[in-house]
């Protein structure tokens, strides 16, 4: 039996109008402080299950670091079964990994590894990485998402930033094959993200969303106006997908 191991950190979006969480980290209202990347990040999250997942019929879907599931919705329609992974209780977890983050499943017995938001948090991530490759078979793919640039973001660590090339380096040193690169928010308009990130909490918090509002627009006008190849070079946010070359 296939399982697919979907590696989704959410952070703790806070509910509203009766949402399930995470809702707002998909779909986001135009005053969000993240409204522009989070709504790209949707959409190169939804090209990427179009191109590597759609039509595999994956059998088990376990998401590893699952926080509050934000991307179940989109993967859940691919698979048979949806289960989820993490540390600690978790009450989106069906699976406990073992403290150090190991995923209790035998070598070679996955599918799919997906990891969004998890590499930049993780203490060791060469560990994190060969442990991903020692569960995909050897067709397999890992799916990872990291940043480039953002701001400190304790969840409950924050360690790591990547430029592209070492971000490639780190991966292919765990035994991956990089098939796909593609990185999300350019240069210019991820420094206007850092511009209003260094401001909101300068301002009172009734007058945030004026400022979020003007700043969004503005970095979605200036995202626009970098190719997508300055930002698979430079960009907020990584999307790799590797295939495992040490079986």
């Amino acid at each position: 039996m296939q399982y697919v191991i979907i590696v989704l950190k959410a952070k703790n979006d806070m509910m509203e109008n009766n949402r399930e969480p995470g809702d707002l980290r998909i779909y986001p209202k135009i005053y969000h402080p993240r409204y522009y990347y989070l709504r790209q990040l949707r959409k190169a999250i939804e090209t990427i299950i179009v191109k590597h997942v759609q039509g595999k019929k994956y059998q088990k879907l376990i998401d590893y670091g699952c926080g509050n599931v934000p991307y179940k919705q989109f993967f859940e329609k691919h698979v048979v079964e949806y289960i989820g992974a993490d540390l600690g209780v978790n009450t989106n977890a069906k699976i406990q990994l073992k403290p150090e983050g190991q995923i209790p499943l035998e070598n070679e017995s996955v599918d799919l590894v997906l990891s969004t938001q998890v590499l930049e948090h993780v203490d060791n991530p060469h560990l994190y990485l060969t442990e991903a490759a020692r569960v995909l078979k050897a067709d397999g793919r890992l799916i990872i998402t990291t940043h480039g640039y953002w701001m400190y973001h304790p969840d409950p660590q924050d360690f790591w930033r990547w430029t592209s090339a070492g971000l490639k380096k780190i991966i292919t040193e765990a035994g991956f094959e990089v098939v796909d690169f593609t990185g999300v928010i350019g240069r210019s308009a991820m420094g206007l993200q850092l511009f209003q990130d260094g401001l909101m909490f300068k301002l009172p918090k009734f007058l945030r969303p004026l400022l979020y509002l003007k700043m969004q627009l503005w970095i979605m006008v200036f995202d626009k106006i970098s190719s997508q190849t300055s930002r698979n070079s430079d960009a907020c946010t990584f999307i790799v997908v590797a295939k495992p070359t040490k079986k």
